[in-house]
């Protein structure tokens, strides 16, 4: 089965798993999820599960990184910011849904790999930054959508801090060894509601120097 067809598969797939934003299904149908898996498990690409890339590090199953880009409800004037730049694929996603893209990363060769795909695929709206995530992003701050692709054990409250009124995070929260959910927490004056929305399961949100 090709590529194409793969894709086609899920994004039907994404379809009946309550994926119901157009925004997110053209960009998911748009993005090649093969250039940010490592080349030998590219041909498992477009299954819908989370896959290992290095240093201990995994790109999100197709599924969930949907989900979380659909539960911010972008506007095309939005700016984002990410917390843990990765394989580059989420970042690739929210950068045709948005204005622009401020994104975290800390170890040095995984950001250097994603810049590369965001230049191969005329991807001119992402700012990068080698840095400790957990510390956000103060200069862009506020800012009205966050979203973090790590797991914490309760919701960083610089990144809370760093959050415009009305402003969204998604955020998985938990132990890495226990149960962790996807949060949505909004920002309504100067309170903060907290809202579980599925089960997941990610790496850790380290904080400390960057590798």
């Amino acid at each position: 089965m090709t590529f194409k067809n793969q894709k086609i598969r899920l994004i039907m797939e994404l379809r009946k798993l309550g994926i119901t934003s157009t925004g997110v299904l053209a960009a998911i149908e748009k993005i090649p999820r093969e250039i940010f898996v490592p080349k030998l498990i590219a041909n498992r690409s477009y299954e819908n599960t989370a896959l290992p890339l290095n240093l201990g590090q995994t790109i999100s199953q197709p599924s969930v990184v949907a989900f979380m880009t659909q539960s911010l409800e972008l506007n095309r004037d939005d700016r984002v910011l990410e917390i843990g730049t990765g394989s580059g694929y989420q970042t690739a996603i929210l950068s045709l849904l948005c204005r622009r893209v401020y994104t975290i990363e800390r170890y040095k060769k995984l950001m250097f790999s994603a810049e590369q795909k965001f230049t191969y695929l005329s991807l001119h709206n992402i700012v990068t930054k080698i840095g400790d995530g957990t510390k956000g992003w103060e200069e862009q701050a506020p800012i009205s959508n966050i979203i973090v692709t790590a797991a914490a054990s309760q919701v960083p409250a610089v990144l809370a801090d760093q959050l415009a009124q009305d402003g969204t995070m998604i955020i998985p929260i938990g132990d890495q060894f226990e149960e962790q959910y996807l949060v949505k927490v909004t920002k309504k004056k100067k309170t903060f509601r907290e809202k579980k929305l599925m089960p997941v399961r990610f790496v850790p949100l380290v904080p400390g120097k960057t590798k």
